[in-house]
């Protein structure tokens, strides 16, 4: 039951955060509340969508277990109604402090979903397959912030932002070790929050992987 707990705790915090991420990523292309709403719910659960799909979880768990969707759509909600009271505007959204809370953010729920992501497939039983397990852990991380970017016209995050998918991938092959060795909880957090620790370091110095000019 406490690993249940702890789960659906992880699951949560990654839903809300990609959910505010994709929402001010709306807010900043200055989309109306229900394009605000659509993107927001969109990327927070669009990985998880792409993974029960690759997986053979049909109806996807989004449609047969809301509490996601809901959860998403009450933190945008929420979001915009912050910003609307607040009266903040667009060029404040271009700050860094924008730049910055949408890099926690997306560390955040990066590092959530990349665990949950990897948990799911050994749920539905391919722990044997540590390629898989790997490669659903990553695209359940980065699958919702594609699809937010390409939704809002932007080049994905993924193949432009400081070692985002390889933050996702030290974060996958931590929690395929982790959890061979480790006891309770401890391998799930260790490696959601390594994710996280290596997308801050990577805006904070500029981590990049090399580019052909």
């Amino acid at each position: 039951m406490e690993t249940i707990t702890v789960f659906f705790i992880v699951e949560i915090i990654g839903t809300v955060a990609f959910a505010c991420s994709g929402a001010m990523v709306a807010i900043k292309k200055n989309l109306d509340l229900l394009g605000i709403i659509v993107l927001g719910v969109t990327t927070a659960v669009g990985g998880g969508m792409i993974r029960d799909i690759l997986i053979g979880i049909h109806p996807p768990a989004l449609f047969t277990n809301p509490v996601y969707v809901m959860a998403a759509f009450v933190a945008v909600l929420c979001l915009f109604l912050i910003i609307k009271c607040r009266r903040i505007t667009i060029e404040a959204l271009s700050s860094l402090w924008y730049e910055r809370v949408m890099n926690i953010l997306d560390a955040v729920g990066l590092g959530a979903f990349t665990v949950v992501g990897i948990d799911t497939a050994i749920t539905a039983g391919f722990g044997e397959y540590n390629f898989l397990m790997i490669f659903l852990g990553v695209i359940t991380g980065v699958g919702g912030g594609v699809l937010r970017d390409i939704m809002a016209g932007e080049t994905p995050a993924v193949l432009r932002r400081h070692v985002y998918a390889c933050a996702s991938l030290a974060g996958a092959v931590s929690y395929m070790l982790l959890q061979k060795v480790l006891e309770s909880e401890w391998d799930l957090i260790l490696s959601a929050s390594l994710v996280v620790v290596i997308r801050v370091l990577a805006r904070h110095y500029k981590w990049n992987l090399p580019r052909a000019l």
